[in-house]
C-alpha cells in the first residue's frame, strides 16, 4: 500500500525520546554530554555542528555496511542486535502453536535466514509469474495483471492505497496516486546533470543485468531495458515534483469511477477496482494527479502490448530482486545501495532479515520486544515529558503577537486535541489466516504481503482505527500523522543512548524535548496547518495569519536554499519546508521548557559547561553523524529532511539564547541580524 508522502512526517535520522530528566543535585559530571565528540579547533559560532560532533565524527567512521552512521544507527544496530536473539529464540521453538506470535516469527525467520533452500530455488519462485505475464493477450489482462501487483506491494503504472479521505477523516476511501517508477524521484528521468545522466546509464546496466540473472540473452535483455525506461521516463514526465506534492489541496480530487472512466478512457475502473479486490461500501475516491492518469491513458493507447509485457516482467523482478538468489541480491545491491548511495559492502544476512522480519511482521514481533526490552514505566514518564511540552505549546499560542483570536482559539483546540502514542499500540494486530512455513521464504513474503494488502482493503467502508499505528515498536523513529492528529513515539527509541536516567535536564530537554516539539509543530507546519483538530484538511485559518505565516515560511525557505550540501547541490528549502518549520518550533519550545527547571532557572556549570551551553549541545548531539556523498545527493532530492549539518547550524542560527549561550559576534559564519532570524512557534 502507497501513501501519500504527507500522510505520516517522521522525524527522518535520528530523533530521541526519554525518561524523566534528574534534578541539578542527581547531575554526574561528565553524563550526557562527551568531552570527547567535540572538536574544539571549530568555534562554536563558526561551525556548531562540528564543534559539537567533529570528535564523534572523526573517531566513528561510516562502517562499509552503512551509508550514514551516527547516534541513531547505533541504536539501530543495538536494536537489531536484540531483535536478533528474539528472532532466534522464537526459530528455536519447533512445535510452537500454529499461528501464534513465536510461529510466525521463527517460522518467518527460519525461511529467510535459510539461504540453501533459497539458492536452490534461484529464480524459480518468479517463474510462473513471468510465464503468465507471457501469456497476457490483450489491454485487460494486463491490467488485471497489474492489479494483482498491486497486492503483491508493487505500483505498477500507478499508486494504490486504502486510507482516511483528508476531508473527512472518519471515513476510508480508496486512493490512486502516481507511481509506477523504479528510480528514486522522477527527476532522476528527466534532469540532464552529469548525476542523473550516469543514474540513468547505471539503471539500464542494472534492468539489462536483471533480465540476463533470468536467462535472457544480451541482446534481448538490452532491448528491454530500454523499452522499461521508456515506458517510466513518460510516467515521469507527468509525475508531480517533490514539492508540488507537498500541497495537500493539490493532491485532493474527489472523483467517483465514472469520473475515473471519463478522465481515462483506456481504463475500466469498475473493472480494475474489482481486479484490487475492492468489496467494501464507498461512495466516492480519492485521486491524487489527474494529470498523472492521462498521461498514463495516452501511454496505454500509445505503446504495445509486448511493451507492457515487458515493464511487467520488469515489476517482477525488480519486486524479488532483493529476496531471491545471492546473485539477484547482490545485482539489486549493486544498484539500489551502491551506486544509488555510496553503500560498499552488503549488511549480513541476519541483520538484512531481522528488519525484514520486523517489518512484514510487525505488532508480532512487537509484542516479543517489548516483552524483553522496554523498561515498564518509559511510558508514564515519556507521557508525562509530552505533557510538559503540550503545556509550554499552549502558553506560546496564546502569546503569539501574530495571529488573531479567531485563528489562535483553532490553534489551540487543535492542540489539546493531539492524541500521543508511546511505545506500542493498546490492540495489537491479529495475523489470523496468514499462512507462514519454515521452508518456503519467497511464498511467505507473498502470503505477508497479500496478507497486509487484504487488512488495508478490508477498512473501506468501516470507522476509522485510530488506535493503529504506522509504524512497529522496535522502530528507532518518531512521527506526526496529520489525519489522526497525534504523535507517536516508538519502543524503539525510548531507550540509551538518546537518554540516560542520570543525565542532566539541559542534555534531556536539548534532546528529548526538540523531538516532541518537533513532531508537535508538525501540526502546525506548512503541511499539517491545513489539517483541524479532527484530522480533516479545511482552512481553519484567517486570510490575513495565513499570509502572515506564509511570509515567515518564506524567509525559512531562502535561508534553506542557501546551504550548500554537495559542490553546486543546495538544500531544496520548499522540500525541506516542513521539517524546517518543526525542527525551529521543537528547538524553541524545548528551550522554554528547560527554563522552568531548576537547572535551566540557575547558572551551576557540570564541566565547565553553563546549562544553556548544555541544552543546546544536547540538542546538536542527537544529530551527531556522517553519511557518503551518493547518499548525500540522493537526499537532497528525495529526502524532506535537510542535512544533518543543517538541521543544526540552520535550526541554532534562528535562536537568540544561542547567541547568548555561545557568545555569538557579528563577524561569526552562523550569525544572523536580529531581523532576519526566523520565528513562527
Amino acid at each position: 500500500m502507497k501513501k501519500s508522502n504527507w500522510v505520516l512526517a517522521a522525524l527522518g535520522v535520528a530523533s530521541a525520546v526519554v525518561y524523566s530528566a534528574c534534578s541539578d543535585s542527581q547531575a554526574k559530571k561528565g553524563v550526557g554530554i562527551d568531552l570527547a565528540n567535540f572538536d574544539t579547533t571549530v568555534t562554536p559560532g563558526t561551525d556548531f555542528f562540528h564543534y559539537a560532533n567533529g570528535g564523534f565524527i572523526k573517531n566513528n567512521p561510516i562502517p562499509d555496511d552503512q551509508v550514514r552512521w551516527g547516534s541513531f544507527s547505533i541504536l539501530a544496530e543495538n536494536n537489531k542486535k536484540n531483535l536478533h536473539q528474539i528472532m532466534d529464540d522464537a526459530a528455536a521453538k519447533k512445535d510452537a502453536k500454529k499461528g501464534s506470535i513465536e510461529q510466525l516469527v521463527g517460522d518467518f525467520y527460519t525461511s529467510a535466514m535459510d539461504t540453501i533452500n533459497i539458492e536452490k530455488q534461484g529464480a524459480t519462485p518468479i517463474k510462473g509469474e513471468m510465464e503468465a505475464i507471457d501469456k497476457l493477450t490483450d489491454m485487460t489482462s494486463v491490467l488485471a495483471y497489474v492489479a494483482k501487483l498491486q497486492q503483491w506491494g508493487s505500483d505498477p503504472m500507478y499508486g494504490f492505497y486504502v486510507g482516511q479521505d483528508p476531508k473527512n477523516s472518519e471515513v476510508v476511501v480508496p486512493q490512486i496516486y502516481q507511481g509506477g517508477l523504479s528510480l528514486p524521484d522522477r527527476d532522476y528521468y528527466l534532469k540532464s546533470d552529469a548525476r542523473s545522466t550516469t543514474i540513468r546509464e547505471e539503471f539500464l546496466k542494472h534492468v539489462v543485468n536483471m533480465f540476463k540473472l533470468y536467462g535472457l540473452d544480451e541482446a534481448t535483455a538490452t532491448n528491454y531495458s530500454k523499452t522499461v525506461m521508456k515506458l517510466e521516463t513518460s510516467l515521469a514526465g507527468a509525475s508531480m515534483t517533490r514539492v508540488e506534492l507537498r500541497d495537500p489541496f493539490k493532491t485532493y480530487n474527489k472523483v467517483t469511477t465514472a469520473d475515473l472512466n471519463k478522465l481515462t478512457p483506456s481504463l475500466n475502473w469498475d473493472v480494475m477496482l474489482t481486479n484490487l479486490g475492492i468489496t467494501g461500501k464507498y461512495d466516492y475516491l480519492v485521486l491524487g494527479q489527474p494529470d498523472f492518469l492521462k498521461e498514463l491513458d495516452k501511454q496505454i493507447k500509445g505503446n504495445k502490448i509486448d511493451d507492457w509485457k515487458i515493464y511487467l516482467k520488469w515489476n517482477v523482478l525488480n519486486l524479488g530482486g532483493n529476496v531471491l538468489s545471492n546473485d539477484f541480491v547482490m545485482e539489486d545491491f549493486n544498484f539500489n545501495n551502491k551506486v544509488l548511495n555510496g553503500q560498499k559492502e552488503i549488511q549480513t544476512r541476519w541483520k538484512r532479515m531481522v528488519q525484514m522480519t520486523d517489518g512484514m511482521l510487525g505488532d508480532a514481533v512487537g509484542q516479543l520486544y517489548v516483552a524483553k526490552f522496554f523498561p515498564p514505566d518509559a511510558k508514564k514518564k515519556a507521557d508525562e515529558l509530552v505533557s510538559n511540552l503540550i503545556a509550554v505549546y499552549k502558553e506560546r499560542i496564546e502569546k503569539l503577537d501574530w495571529m488573531t483570536p479567531d485563528t489562535k482559539k483553532k490553534a489551540l483546540e487543535k492542540l489539546a486535541a493531539i492524541t500521543r502514542k508511546i511505545g506500542y499500540p493498546d490492540k495489537w494486530k491479529d495475523y489470523a489466516g496468514v499462512e507462514i512455513t519454515r521452508d518456503n521464504f519467497f511464498q511467505n513474503l507473498m502470503n505477508l504481503t497479500k496478507w497486509s494488502y487484504d487488512f488495508e482493503v478490508s477498512k473501506i467502508g468501516k470507522p476509522v482505527d485510530r488506535a493503529e499505528w504506522g509504524m512497529t515498536p522496535p522502530t528507532v523513529n518518531a512521527y506526526y500523522n496529520p489525519s489522526l492528529n497525534e504523535i507517536v513515539f516508538p519502543a524503539g527509541i525510548l531507550q540509551p543512548p538518546f537518554f540516560n536516567p542520570q543525565a542532566d535536564d539541559a542534555v534531556n530537554y536539548g534532546g528529548i524535548g526538540a523531538v516532541i516539539g518537533h513532531e508537535m509543530t508538525h501540526g502546525f507546519d506548512d503541511q499539517g496547518r491545513n489539517f483541524d483538530a479532527k484530522g480533516n484538511l479545511t482552512n481553519w485559518w484567517s486570510s490575513e495569519d495565513s499570509a502572515k505565516f506564509m511570509t515567515k515560511a518564506t524567509m525559512i525557505v531562502n535561508q534553506y536554499n542557501g546551504f550548500t550540501v554537495l559542490d553546486t547541490l543546495h538544500v531544496n528549502g520548499e522540500l525541506t519546508l516542513g521539517e524546517n518549520i518543526a525542527d525551529l518550533g521543537g528547538i524553541t519550545i524545548a528551550y522554554e521548557a528547560f527554563k522552568r527547571t531548576a537547572q535551566g532557572k540557575g547558572d551551576v556549570k557540570i564541566d565547565g559547561l553553563t546549562p544553556d551551553q548544555r541544552f543546546f549541545l544536547g540538542f546538536a548531539t542527537i544529530w551527531a553523524g556522517d553519511i557518503r556523498p551518493e547518499a548525500a545527493a540522493q537526499r537532497i532530492v528525495t529526502d524532506p529532511h535537510s542535512p544533518a549539518l543543517y538541521r543544526v547550524n540552520g535550526t541554532l542560527s534562528n535562536i537568540d539564547p544561542f547567541y547568548k549561550a555561545f557568545d555569538l559576534k557579528e563577524t561569526d559564519k552562523m550569525f544572523r541580524p536580529d531581523s532576519s532570524r526566523a520565528k513562527i512557534w
